[in-house]
């Protein structure tokens, strides 16, 4: 049986004051890419959010190299999701004594850090690996490689 070993550490951050959709547009930037280049596009773009999730890309490597003492070198953005969170809720005074509900928009952002150094399993048994029932059998044939055909790109 596959036994995983403990790889991913994880940093979240809730109840973050901008709307869910703003961060999910930086988000997708990130997303599986390494920690050093995560952190030299947030600080190239120009959104205000960028701060937000810069800060927890760095408690998220902090927590990696505290918890699995991992270095930052061989961290990498395995998993990036934002969800809305409460809206924070304040009432304005209007005329004639009427009052106007404002709703500012919050979201928890999940930031999972996987190091790619200890990706290794604990007792492989490689014939369950080899003929998986899912995979289908596709055959190969030996003129698609060894054709002497060059093709143009026109």
């Amino acid at each position: 049986m596959l036994k995983k070993k403990k790889t991913e550490v994880y940093a979240l951050g809730r109840h973050i004051s901008l709307s869910a959709d703003k961060a999910r547009r930086i988000i997708d930037q990130i997303r599986g890419r390494s920690y050093e280049e995560t952190l030299m596009i947030l600080e190239l773009m120009p959104y205000k959010a960028c701060y937000s999730i810069f800060k927890l890309v760095y408690s998220a490597a902090a927590n990696a190299s505290f918890n699995m003492g991992s270095d930052e070198a061989n961290l990498v953005i395995s998993k990036a999701e934002v969800n809305e969170g409460t809206a924070a809720k304040k009432l304005r005074p209007r005329a004639r004594g009427r009052s106007y509900a404002i709703k500012k928009a919050t979201c928890h952002i999940t930031i999972v850090v996987k190091d790619i150094s200890l990706d290794e399993y604990e007792d492989i048994s490689f014939d369950s690996l080899k003929n998986p029932r899912w995979k289908k059998r596709t055959r190969i044939y030996d003129y698609a490689y060894n054709s002497e055909v060059v093709w143009d790109k026109k």
